[in-house]
């Protein structure tokens, strides 16, 4: 039993404290207690669920060389504020809103008289970010934050009456691979889910039920080119897989068994997560889309810069902006991808698979 003070009283009542506190003022709230001498639930991390609450933490593990789980870095930010080049009076739309880390950077130079509109289909990440940003001062005069998908971008634009500047970052957002329960990561136990919108469609392990050997392998080698897609099918078809731990330990057991080492085993992996998670949210579908859509979205001399993460990413992106420069839609795209730094890859590894492609529409 805890100790107490005279006749029962707590300890602050003893030593006179209470006599301070008001009786309107709220109880305080005490942190979840835990085992041990570090939390290892993940609704237990009080500093990854409220990062900002705790930002001398937050720069030492920034220091060395991490992002702090529950939070995002955001990649090439002076490269892509100088190919989107935004101006006070600008109207410009975040097309994956994340975390907001650009959203940050680009609002103060849309100032004043410019606004953006930030937009994403999270709907447990999104109304933080929002929240976020309210918090620097970012007003509904300014920041518009509306939770959708690509196929809303027409009437987004009628809206806003067209953008000068438009940004996609197609990575997954930190937040969401550090939260076990949204089954992202083969590093932590947690249902095998990988929706970006966990309200919509189907898991990652329902899709897995559906789908046959030559179609499981066909999906490795389409979403992730996954050079041992046959062998990770074979092992991983007919079986009951639930948890993101089923799907690593049958993967693991798989190459393994092929005498591949750790770190093969652990690429492998990650491209499997990938692939099921482009699958589960039919990004290439939506990213054609959004391809699409994007330069009836754009004023004249509109500026679009999009972060790839992998080749088929990337290929669809370079695909349709070199169609645009020859039919006239574009009037000039980035002849090559620009990639981090090796400074940036350095500080921010998650950086390092980063490809940054730019287009600017006609007069």
């Amino acid at each position: 039993m805890g100790r107490t003070g005279s006749r029962g009283a707590p300890p602050h009542a003893a030593r006179g404290y209470h006599s301070c506190m008001s009786h309107d003022d709220p109880p305080r709230q005490r942190r979840v207690r835990y085992k041990g001498t570090h939390p290892r639930r993940f609704e237990e991390k009080y500093k990854e669920l409220s990062p900002e609450q705790h930002a001398a933490e937050q720069e030492k593990v920034r220091a060395r060389g991490h992002t702090p789980a529950g939070t995002h870095r955001s990649i090439m930010v002076d490269e892509i504020l100088a190919v989107l080049a935004p101006r006070p009076g600008e109207v410009a739309l975040d097309a994956t809103l994340g975390y907001g880390g650009h959203a940050r950077e680009l609002l103060p130079r849309l100032l004043p008289g410019g606004r953006l509109f930030g937009v994403d289909v999270d709907p447990l990440e999104l109304p933080r970010t929002e929240a976020r940003l309210r918090g620097l001062g970012f007003g509904e005069d300014v920041f518009v934050a509306r939770r959708m998908n690509f196929a809303g971008l027409p009437r987004l634009k009628a809206e806003a009456g067209g953008f000068d500047a438009v940004l996609a970052d197609l990575g997954v957002s930190s937040m969401q691979i550090d939260n076990p329960a949204r089954g992202f990561t083969w590093k932590a136990e947690g249902p095998l889910d990988l929706r970006l919108n966990p309200q919509r469609g189907r898991s990652a392990a329902e899709l897995l039920a559906t789908l046959d050997e030559l179609a499981l392998a066909e999906l490795l080698v389409e979403n992730s080119d996954e050079p041992h897609a046959e062998v990770i099918a074979r092992h991983v078809h007919g079986q009951e897989i639930r948890t993101t731990r089923d799907l690593a330990e049958r993967i693991r057991s798989a190459l393994h068994a092929e005498r591949l080492d750790d770190d093969d085993v652990k690429r492998a992996m990650q491209r499997t997560f990938q692939a099921l998670r482009i699958a589960v949210n039919d990004e290439f579908t939506v990213l054609d889309q959004f391809l699409a859509l994007l330069p009836g979205c754009l004023n004249p001399r509109g500026r679009v810069a999009i972060l790839t993460f992998h080749s088929g990413e990337d290929r669809r992106v370079k695909k349709a902006f070199q169609q645009g420069l020859r039919d006239g839609t574009y009037a000039d795209v980035a002849p090559e991808p620009l990639r981090a730094s090796p400074e940036e890859r350095r500080a921010n590894p998650r950086s390092t698979s980063a490809k940054l492609r730019w287009a600017m529409k006609g007069a």
